[in-house]
């Protein structure tokens, strides 16, 4: 710890420094006509050795306003680590010019090998929160700045992994051989339906698992611009999966638990993909009894995961089970300025909408900036309420 203490010392200045800047977001035709027409390493270079560090520091400065006794839980303090690791290591190509004949090659080799080390970020974090929580209780002031860290922090994160992959896809050996069309890790004509079926495959073979069974998936399209024609956008066919894979996933365990004894079988999964002049949509529905309305923001809340805990042995970071897929999904939806919004009927089912831009060029990155703004919001104590609320929860109707 004294080494990373020196560490720290010696690097906060230069961390200051990067964190004056504002990070530059980019949008996806930017990202593909970069690739596609004039794909230069020597750019890409020159461009993210400030740009990472930026970003880096930006979310750096931030993560000092959160809660000492968060900020000294082991997992929080090892992601802490990890960052001033790849910062540190950023730094030495400060200066280096490109025509060094090693440069290139040792910064994506570099890019690597920080990608990799921030593998587990997400669910190191969320032990970190589950640690403090054990330990110091629920403080509803405390889990709001938690709460707009947290979005913050992972959105950050799901950019600096979008300029690593987009470099290494582009200069290095990541190609996939599978995808020649894909520029990067972008789908210049990325089909919306056939992202659907595979995350409804990959969900239904989990579901399967646990439950032997799953309900069937209904698709419809409407493609408002060309009728009649299968619906295609330029995006990141990752992202867009793992959104549908965590709704259909909710959606499965809702109706095989509500329905698993009825004698009509389960009733389908119906996705409703919908492009327009703006935006395009994709709503993935089902019959599984519902949310109440009191409890929809809660299920993006980092704070009230109802998932059980997972293990908190030492050395040991669980991959599951924190209850964050719906908040970070939704996270994915509004890094390029889309958005996830859950509808629910209780009794019923729930609508989930995930909204796209159908414009690449409107599809520009939505990045945290670490400034006055975001001080406060850290610093500003809690008011009180200004409407009445209820002093007890309700009581369940059905039990009356």
């Amino acid at each position: 710890m004294r080494i990373f203490a020196s560490l720290l010392k010696n690097t906060n200045p230069k961390i200051e420094y990067y964190s004056r800047f504002s990070p530059s977001p980019l949008s996806i035709k930017q990202f593909l006509d970069f690739g596609r027409d004039n794909a230069c390493e020597k750019t890409s270079y020159m461009f993210l050795r400030k740009e990472l560090p930026v970003r880096l520091a930006n979310t750096m400065r931030e993560v000092n306003l959160l809660p000492d006794n968060l900020l000294s839980q082991p997992s929080v303090r090892l992601v802490q680590k990890w960052y001033m690791q790849s910062f540190v290591e950023l730094l030495d190509y400060e200066n280096r010019k490109p025509e060094d004949p090693h440069a290139l090659n040792d910064f994506l080799e570099l890019l690597i090998e920080i990608r990799n080390r921030h593998n587990d970020v997400v669910p190191t974090v969320a032990q970190g929160v589950i640690e403090y929580k054990e330990k110091f209780g629920f403080d509803p002031f405390i889990s709001s700045n938690i709460q707009y860290f947290l979005d913050r922090f992972y959105t950050n994160r799901i950019s600096f992994r979008m300029l690593i992959n987009q470099h290494t896809l582009l200069f290095g050996n990541d190609t996939n051989p599978a995808l020649p069309k894909h520029i990067g890790s972008i789908d210049p004509t990325c089909s919306v339906a056939e992202v659907v079926s595979d995350a409804y495959d990959t969900a239904k073979m989990l579901c399967e698992k646990y439950y032997l069974a799953a309900p069937e998936l209904k698709i419809e399209e409407f493609n408002m611009k060309a009728p009649n024609k299968p619906i295609q956008v330029v995006y990141v066919p990752s992202h867009l999966f793992h959104m549908l894979f965590e709704l259909f996933k909710n959606s499965m365990r809702a109706t095989v638990e509500l329905h698993e004894n009825s004698k009509e079988g389960l009733p389908p999964v119906k996705a409703k993909v919908t492009l327009g002049k703006e935006d395009l949509s994709v709503k993935i529905s089902d019959r599984g009894g519902g949310v109440p309305l009191r409890k929809i923001d809660r299920l993006f809340n980092y704070m009230y995961s109802t998932a059980p805990t997972p293990s908190l042995e030492p050395g040991i970071v669980p991959l599951a089970g924190f209850g964050y897929g719906l908040p970070i999904s939704r996270l994915y939806a509004r890094y390029f300025q889309g958005d996830l919004k859950l509808y629910s009927m209780e009794g019923v089912g729930t609508d989930a909408v995930i909204y796209l831009k159908a414009l690449s060029s409107e599809s520009f990155e939505r990045l945290p900036v670490f400034n006055k703004s975001a001080w406060r919001h850290y610093k500003t104590s809690p008011e009180a309420d200004d409407w009445s609320n209820p002093s007890k929860e309700p009581r369940d109707a059905t039990q009356v």
